[in-house]
């Protein structure tokens, strides 16, 4: 019998086999589903997966503490009482002795699309019930956008911005000109939090061509955009898409191809941006000359580009990529000043977008009713960071920083507490991020496999994977609520998120408080009831559907498999409303309208993000190049390609790297490394080589993969490959010892941890500057999908854990110091 499921790559029907694995087939409804399904089947029983209780050696004989000795110890398997005795007794003793403030809950989405089983809600859950923790805002994938858009259009305004885009069948039917910086990735939409049952993107942006709209697709790599939609590619150099912008901004303005009433209605600041953009302001006309020198795009273009978009209705969409850079902000604000320069917001099929292409869920015309959720109660502690500053606040306690405006201080971490995500995965810089890990003096992970967060965690905890526990799944906007089944027992002794946090709930006190007396299975019918009768209520107020929905019980919903969500209208604009009257529907900003220049920003001073649209020149690590004519003194002349590291075909981030579907895409067993024919060929690199990448903060090894579908000068080598790190031999032979080589591929060894801006302090993932070579000799194997060294805990000798007095813990040392080394 086929039993019901759903992931973030898709809803399925599952069938288990008399040896317990599982074959997946898509949803019955799915037009197009997702290949990455293939990579869960095999996900059950990876050879990587952790399946019993593990403590660090190192931490186990001597005790917490800072040490570099995370990543390479070994492990000891324990037993549960043991493992969760252990965690307990360091959380109550952190607590204790240094307030949970010191306690970081660092959990990052994306672990499962059960809404129960959320492992984010659950920890946080857990933790501000324990007594608080230091929270993280935001994510990597919006880290500058999350904070910048409500300064421009509101917080309202933002969540429409990113949640209620143009629906694609408005887009479909209006729209003539798609100008698609950073392009409209059909591999993303294969994806969405909480899962999709019917992915209908992929379908909507092939058939682009058949309703007439053309598209110019402004990205480094041509496959930024499905290879069946044809369309003008304009290949900008990496990091310069706000040069691109603001020549296209003044071939509007010097023309007079701009729309003065609406800017004046609905926009406020445009007339210091336009002093900004003709050179009033400082001498340098923003023309289009000035960009294509920048952006290598050629100026005729460039105001050919201008002159079509005036004369079409036009949709500017902005991928979430192009904010995960240095100055990530300029892109995407600049973007929204030039759809406002053309005066068509709100109107059917025109405007401003924001991330079509980056998931599967922006511009689906799905319906929004809200899902069934764990009910979260305060965090008593106030203390936060954005979430790509860990390795800064691991690394600089006490340290201040800028953000939103604020003064902030980093809170001073003894002990992470880890459960869904992994950043060995999303961070930057993993070689700093090691380090950053070897600060605390306990870290707890709860995880399915052996993943690098696992590998630099003292005490690990096996989790379950979805299909080994009952949970009810959806995504944003998705069209079904699926009942997800438990389809097999769990690997080793692995426990759900939710029983490892009642065990230590019950020995911290607090387990009838978090678990409120429910079982799984009751909190399932819990929560669904609650969700059930707030839909059974009058939805007049939720557009398209009206009246009381007839919402099946439980118990009929389980035995179903899933419950089909009403229809949402198919077609809606952003801004629309707003456009219509600015006045009776103002946006959340201090002028109640777009903020093209933001006096509020100017007003903080940031150097790094000033009060309007601007180009800001790359620092040397910011990954457009140096094209300076002492280039060759500089980091761009020892690191003269430009590395994209963008988001894989073959896997949802690092999720299902060991699986068939990112296996069969590796390259000699590494992450597949695209290479112009004209680089490779200046470097004697060959098809299938492996090629050494590397630059200051350390090298990685990739499988080569020869294409024209890459600009000059650029590599790609999309992220999630799991870290796997040894000394860099090449390093080690010149006389360098301690550099890192990643013999996978992961690229954010080479990636820069540094803001996007003062202002947001968002990822800047998404590039780096490094060199390339082929590898000479026999590259090291490739070890992380095998688990660590794993040690019979009977023959360990344990050190005692006495939960210390506040006077007697031990001294700390500074982030100067050398750590510990036990």
């Amino acid at each position: 019998m086929d039993v019901p499921t759903t992931s973030h790559w898709g809803a399925s029907r599952v069938r288990v086999r008399a040896d317990g694995s599982v074959s997946m087939r898509a949803h019955p409804e799915d037009p197009a589903p997702s290949p990455l399904l293939r990579g869960a089947e095999d996900a059950l029983r990876d050879p990587a997966r952790v399946r019993r209780p593990a403590v660090r050696r190192g931490w186990l004989e001597h005790g917490p503490g800072p040490t570099e000795r995370r990543g390479s110890d070994p492990f000891v398997e324990v037993s549960w009482d043991e493992a969760l005795e252990l965690a307990a007794g360091e959380l109550a003793r952190v607590r204790e002795e240094f307030g949970p403030q010191a306690v970081f809950g660092g959990s990052y989405g994306w672990a499962s699309a059960g809404r129960f089983h959320h492992a984010q809600s659950q920890l946080h859950r857990f933790l501000a019930q324990f007594g608080g923790y230091t929270a993280s805002r935001n994510s990597y994938s919006l880290g500058a956008s999350l904070v910048l858009l409500p300064r421009l259009v509101g917080a309202d305004g933002a969540q429409a911005v990113l949640r209620s885009a143009s629906s694609w069948p408005t887009i479909a039917r209006h729209t003539e000109l798609i100008v698609a910086f950073g392009g409209m990735p059909a591999k993303n939409v294969h994806v969405n939090p909480g899962g999709v049952t019917r992915h209908r993107t992929r379908g909507r942006l092939e058939t682009l061509a058949e309703s007439g709209t053309r598209v110019v697709l402004v990205s480094p790599l041509r496959t930024d955009l499905p290879a069946r939609l044809h369309a003008d590619w304009l290949p900008v150099r990496p990091a310069t898409d706000t040069a691109l912008l603001l020549g296209l901004a003044h071939t509007l303005l010097a023309e007079d191809l701009y729309d003065r009433a609406f800017l004046e209605r609905a926009t406020t600041g445009f007339g210091t941006w336009a002093g900004y953009l003709d050179g009033s302001a400082d001498g340098v006309p923003k023309d289009a000359v000035w960009a294509a020198e920048r952006c290598g795009i050629d100026a005729h273009d460039i105001r050919s580009l201008a002159r079509r978009m005036a004369a079409s209705r036009t949709l500017i969409t902005v991928t979430w990529s192009l904010q995960r850079a240095r100055y990530g902000e300029q892109p995407v604000w600049a973007a929204l000043a030039l759809a406002a320069m053309l005066g068509q917001i709100g109107l059917p099929g025109a405007g401003f977008g924001h991330g079509y292409g980056s998931m599967a869920d922006v511009g689906d015309h799905g319906p929004q009713l809200g899902l069934p959720r764990l009910p979260q109660v305060p965090n008593p502690v106030e203390e936060f960071i954005p979430c790509a500053r860990i390795a800064d606040m691991l690394l600089g306690p006490g340290e201040g920083y800028d953000y939103d405006g604020e003064r902030r201080t980093y809170p001073d971490i003894r002990l992470v507490h880890w459960a869904g995500g992994n950043p060995f995965h999303h961070h930057q810089d993993l070689g700093r991020l090691r380090r950053a890990f070897g600060r605390p003096e306990t870290v707890l992970v709860q995880e399915p496999y052996w993943t690098s967060t696992a590998r630099h965690a003292d005490i690990v905890l096996p989790a379950t994977t979805p299909l080994e526990r009952e949970d009810v799944g959806a995504g944003r906007r998705d069209t079904h609520l699926i009942a997800m089944h438990r389809l097999a027992a769990p690997v080793g002794e692995a426990r759900d998120d939710h029983a490892i946090l009642a065990g230590l709930a019950e020995r911290l006190g607090f387990a009838g408080q978090f678990t409120e007396g429910r079982t799984v299975r009751q909190w399932l019918e819990h929560l669904y009831g609650r969700w059930r009768d707030g839909l059974r209520a009058p939805r007049d107020g939720v557009p398209g559907v009206r009246g009381v929905l007839d919402v099946p019980e439980f118990e009929e919903f389980w035995a179903a498999g899933e419950y089909r969500l009403p229809d949402g209208p198919r077609e809606f604009t952003l801004f629309e409303d707003f456009r219509r009257d600015p006045r009776q529907a103002p946006l959340g900003t201090p002028s109640g309208r777009i903020e093209i220049t933001s006096a509020a920003v100017a007003a903080l001073g940031l150097d790094d993000c000033p009060g309007h649209p601007a180009w800001i020149e790359p620092a040397a690590d910011a990954g457009s190049g140096d094209r300076s004519e002492d280039a060759g003194q500089g980091e761009a002349g020892r690191h003269p390609l430009v590395l994209i590291a963008n988001q894989p075909e073959s896997r949802l981030h690092s999720q299902h790297d060991g699986g068939p579907v990112s296996l069969g895409g590796k390259v000699a067993g590494r992450e597949p490394l695209t290479v112009h024919p004209d680089d490779a060929a200046a470097r004697g690199i060959h098809a299938g080589d492996v090629v050494r990448v590397f630059n200051d903060r350390g090298a990685v090894l990739a499988g080569a993969v020869i294409s024209d579908a890459v600009r000059p000068g650029v590599l790609r080598l999309p992220v999630g490959a799991w870290f796997d790190p040894v000394p860099d031999p090449v390093r080690e032979a010149a006389g360098e010892p301690g550099a890192l080589l990643c013999v996978h591929g992961n690229p954010n060894t080479l990636t820069a941890d540094v803001p996007t801006s003062r202002l947001t302090q968002g990822c800047t993932g998404q590039h780096a500057l490094v060199q390339a070579e082929r590898y000479q000799g026999r590259p090291p194997p490739v070890a992380v999908r095998e688990p660590p060294p794993l040690l019979d805990g009977a023959r360990i000798p344990r050190h005692r854990h006495p939960h210390r007095r506040p006077h007697e813990h031990r001294q700390r040392p500074r982030p100067a110091d050398r750590l510990e080394n036990p």
